[in-house]
């Protein structure tokens, strides 16, 4: 499996100035490392392949510049979630106005579900996050972290910088949501 490259604007943000004192490959090199990571996240979140490399590089350009407030390095993959989460329901918030506007096409949710997954699977993978489309970009991440990621309650508390009381009403509105969704 190849590396993921750079993106441009890293790695001319890079040229101009070296990543918490440290050179151009120490950055290239956490990017190339949890850049798949990043990106698996901003798939389950998202739903939607083609908004998965902006999410990236978006992540690694904010990474890049907070890096250096960053005090454990062995928590580079925990930080790198959250800064994640909220770029996730950034463009979650862009996109429900830009819909609400009409700016977008309908949304295609094939690539979502693993390419072996039956058509029935696949129907309602697409179902699910077209549901998912309709609600606050909270509740649906709080949902998808907890439901398609397979996360913590606590730790989804943690990556969207919510109470567990806020996180848990989340995932009973979203819930509530998909089921009214799916009984008509």
């Amino acid at each position: 499996m190849s590396e993921p490259p750079l993106p441009r604007a890293l790695d001319r943000a890079l040229d101009d100035n070296a990543y918490a004192g440290a050179d151009s490959a120490s950055f290239d090199a956490m990017f190339r490392r949890y850049a798949p990571y990043v990106g698996a996240i901003a798939l389950r979140i998202l739903g939607r392949a083609d908004d998965v490399d902006d999410v990236v590089q978006d992540v690694f350009l904010d990474a890049y510049r907070g890096i250096r407030e960053l005090r454990d390095p062995g928590a580079v993959k925990g930080w790198l979630s959250r800064v994640t989460v909220r770029t996730a329901i950034r463009k979650l918030k862009k996109r429900r106005l830009r819909a609400f506007f009409r700016l977008d096409d309908a949304p295609e949710y094939e690539h979502v579900a693993d390419a072996g997954a039956s058509p029935e699977t696949q129907a309602l993978i697409g179902r699910v996050y077209r549901t998912l489309d309709t609600m606050a970009a909270e509740e649906r991440v709080a949902w998808t972290l907890r439901h398609l990621a397979g996360e913590e309650l606590e730790h989804i508390a943690t990556l969207t910088g919510a109470s567990l009381a806020t996180v848990k009403r989340r995932i009973t509105r979203a819930n509530d949501l998909l089921k009214g969704g799916h009984d008509g």
